[in-house]
């Protein structure tokens, strides 16, 4: 990790360690031992609806802070859950958020829109912008509240720098005492960080990530973080990464998503969203398909959360009601004997 004279002292925001739990239905109708798959739930972790961002947040916060800042400016999608929990972080420490959002004014206020405006944040609509106009659209929203005499700090997208991944990297080491037999944990990879502070503690072999579209190049990305963190080189070649379940783009629902967060649903009581946790879900039911996870191995599955950008994904809300009203889930109802034991 970087030294530790870098390093800014975190600031607390969440409430850890989050749970471990099993999930003994879902194992046995994949075809695994009911001691094989948990669950690390990071999508309880206290503040503003929960999810992974909190943990980066707490390290980039205490670096806001101790550099005085008087505002936290980050960018993302409409529906960014980094940035809602920006937005929460900054009510809690009682600096005012800015969001600078790819896409037009005057988009539906729903998911975590609505949750982004409760916590009192400024939206800043960029317009149709690609990473680098984004990008720009926070720099001259940094640059005018400077010109005011005002402090900025300016939080990377999706929280993802070296200092964000600290977070991660402390997660991992919970789940090392958590899960000691640990073999696999399956985590999305949308901006990166996440993955790299889980590869930086428990290795690259142990770290399964399941890309979902958010950045162009998941392996240089992953790579990048973790020698940032401790300025030493990492093989990208030794990334577990599937790249199987983008489909069309980022924000495009797949079948194999919506049968996974579907099937997580109905036999464990745990939602998932259609961009982040159904990929992921997605990319470790193909894992056990082909072999990578097997039974007699421990496998733990990071939710990350994101439950409020389902309620902003309208493909998704009606995906899954078009299920339910045509009986679609029926080609479950084997999954649901098999975890009960019956034949």
């Amino acid at each position: 990790m970087t030294s530790g004279s870098e390093l800014p002292s975190p600031v607390l925001l969440g409430s850890w360690p989050t749970p471990l739990e099993r999930m003994p239905r879902l194992a046995r109708a994949l075809g695994l031992g009911a001691d094989d798959l948990w669950i690390k739930r990071d999508d309880l972790t206290g503040m503003g609806g929960g999810g992974n961002k909190t943990r980066k947040l707490e390290w980039l916060c205490g670096a806001a802070l101790a550099d005085g800042a008087t505002h936290l400016v980050t960018t993302g999608g409409p529906q960014s859950n980094h940035a809602r929990l920006t937005a929460a972080a900054g009510a809690r420490l009682g600096l005012k958020t800015v969001l600078v959002l790819a896409g037009p004014p005057g988009l539906p206020e729903q998911g975590n829109l609505v949750l982004d405006a409760l916590f009192g944040a400024t939206v800043v609509w960029a317009g149709a912008v690609d990473g680098p106009g984004l990008a720009a659209a926070a720099d001259d929203v940094v640059a005018r509240l400077q010109d005011k005499g005002l402090r900025p700090a300016l939080l990377p997208f999706g929280g993802s720098n070296a200092v964000g991944a600290c977070g991660y990297d402390v997660c991992g080491q919970e789940l090392l005492n958590q899960a000691p037999g640990l073999d696999t944990v399956v985590v999305a990879l949308g901006s990166g960080g996440t993955m790299a502070g889980l590869v930086h503690s428990l290795g690259a072999e142990r770290v399964l990530g399941v890309h979902c579209g958010a950045v162009e190049d998941p392996v240089a990305t992953v790579s990048g973080l973790v020698s940032a963190m401790d300025r030493t080189s990492l093989e990208p070649g030794s990334l577990r990464i599937r790249t199987d379940q983008v489909g069309a783009g980022y924000s495009a629902l797949t079948e194999q998503v919506t049968a996974a967060m579907e099937r997580v649903a109905r036999l464990e009581g745990v939602v998932l969203d259609p961009v982040y946790t159904g990929r992921a879900m997605a990319g470790l039911i193909a894992a056990v398909e082909d072999g990578d996870i097997v039974p007699g191995r421990r496998t733990v599955f990071l939710h990350t959360g994101g439950l409020p950008g389902l309620f902003g994904h309208p493909a998704a809300l009606s995906a899954l009601g078009s299920r339910r009203e045509s009986g679609k889930g029926a080609e479950h109802s084997n999954d649901t004997k098999r975890a009960d034991g019956h034949r």
